[in-house]
């Protein structure tokens, strides 16, 4: 079987269903098994799987292979969120766990991601030492095989997010509040959902049906995709939350914005937390330096870090940071677990709301800071072109942009440049697609614009 085309990205592999298939995830299989093993651990491996049609064969095929490489297998009673998984490695010292699932991608992908011992993303390191043992499965004799034990990792996960929750305020009620939760049939149904409602909080449901083809489309929360939900928090609901397919990532839906700016969510999150904690936060380098504004009103610091939750993670504990985030709504909260936790966040964002309506403390968080929007967009390139676009680039910086004077250069990802005015602008190749992303942020829309065609005006050329 053809292992070129297994390539782990900055979260995993991830296909068309016509490239991924048992016999390449069997080689992923043992190839964990086969790195493991040459760190000397034999700690049993959790694998978990999300609501697509073929997540729980293509997990037991993980199972068996990993078994025959005599590893003991924790499989989850259903599909299951990442995070949840995640955490119960840290949680269970666990050499480390799969997860079958595409996340946010449409229902003809499937995917698979390693999880480390520390539950956190896996490290370049560790995906491309995983890559350079693919290989068919090598079954040890079969007296020396492991065993599965099909376990429920959500209770526990429940029991610990509540007290995650406890540790920011006296006592987690929420009594009072009606949060409108959206499944996007995904794994969430039944977890952030049971989460919320144990809290205290009334529910309103919404797409928490399992649907391995999520309605005909990408469980992705973002505005155009969550209609209901919006109209759902204009009727009843203070406040409104989704979760992507796995569940790793969050939407949140307020009355008066609507479908908020994860850079917003995560300033206001941010802001609560430090009512009654301290701590630094990390950002990714596209991320709002509205998060900034607010770290430093509390004398606190921000770590900036290139684009993928890994180097997020990394520096989380690097800086003993409270949380950390990206702007394409992924946040985590370093006492609970580095990495991304869609299901733990949901409940903070009830109990933040619950303190101080999200949206008088954005309105809040603005009339202090200023006015902040952000957008992006992208230009063709070819992937063997990325790099030669970016030495380009680093050979002749513009001196000004859009009319203001570039004051200072970042190159933690790509070139971000921050002009004069407190503006800036952002050119990184993307990590998934033959693209060059460019991004901006400036206190009115107009401004952004004016800033991404000048970025285009830049980057066009040198493709």
């Amino acid at each position: 079987m053809d292992a070129e085309a297994i390539e782990f990205g900055t979260d995993g592999w991830r296909a068309t269903l016509d490239e991924f298939t048992e016999e390449r995830v069997g080689m992923v299989s043992q190839a964990v098994a086969t790195s493991l093993r040459s760190e000397g651990t034999e700690a049993p491996v959790a694998i978990g799987y999300d609501a697509r049609e073929h997540s729980r064969g293509f997990a037991e095929r993980l199972a068996r292979v990993l078994c025959g490489n005599g590893f003991d297998v924790v499989l989850p009673e259903r599909d299951t969120p990442t995070p949840v998984v995640a955490w119960t490695v840290k949680d269970r010292g666990l050499a480390g766990a799969l997860q079958i699932t595409a996340s946010h991608n449409p229902p003809e992908y499937n995917g698979v991601k390693f999880v480390p011992g520390d539950g956190a993303p896996a490290l370049p390191e560790t995906t491309e030492r995983i890559e350079a043992n693919l290989a068919e499965p090598d079954p040890l004799p079969e007296d020396e095989w492991g065993e599965v034990s099909e376990e429920d990792l959500i209770e526990p996960y429940l029991d610990h997010a509540a007290e995650v929750a406890d540790q920011f305020t006296d006592d987690v009620d929420l009594s009072g509040l009606t949060v409108a939760y959206d499944a996007m049939h995904g794994s969430g149904r039944g977890v952030t959902d049971e989460l919320l409602e144990r809290a205290g909080a009334d529910l309103v449901r919404l797409r928490t049906e399992r649907d391995p083809d999520f309605g005909g489309g990408a469980p992705e929360p973002e505005a155009e995709r969550v209609a209901d939900l919006i109209e759902a928090v204009g009727d009843d609901a203070d406040v409104g939350v989704v979760n992507d397919g796995d569940s790793d990532r969050i939407g949140v839906v307020t009355p008066d914005r609507g479908f908020l700016d994860p850079n917003l969510f995560f300033a206001a999150v941010y802001d609560f937390l430090l009512e009654t904690a301290s701590g630094d936060v990390v950002r990714t380098v596209s991320t709002s330096s509205i998060v900034d504004r607010v770290a430093e009103a509390h004398d606190q610091s921000v770590h900036e870090t290139a684009v993928g939750f890994k180097h997020v993670a990394g520096a989380m504990a690097e800086h003993d940071a409270l949380m950390g985030g990206e702007e394409s709504g992924g946040f985590g909260v370093t006492s609970h677990l580095r990495n991304k936790d869609g299901v733990l966040v949901a409940l903070l964002a009830a109990v933040a709301e619950s303190d101080e309506s999200l949206d008088a403390r954005v309105d809040r968080l603005l009339a202090e800071h200023g006015e902040i929007h952000q957008n992006r967009v992208s230009v063709d390139c070819p992937d063997d072109r990325k790099q030669g676009v970016l030495a380009d680039l680093e050979a002749d910086l513009p001196e000004s942009v859009a009319g203001q004077g570039v004051a200072d250069v970042s190159t933690v990802d790509g070139f971000k440049m921050t002009l004069e005015d407190g503006t800036w602008l952002l050119v990184r190749p993307s990590g998934t697609e033959p693209k060059m992303r460019i991004y901006a942020e400036a206190g009115s829309q107009e401004r952004v614009q004016e800033l991404l065609e000048a970025g285009r005006d830049v980057v066009e050329p040198l493709v």
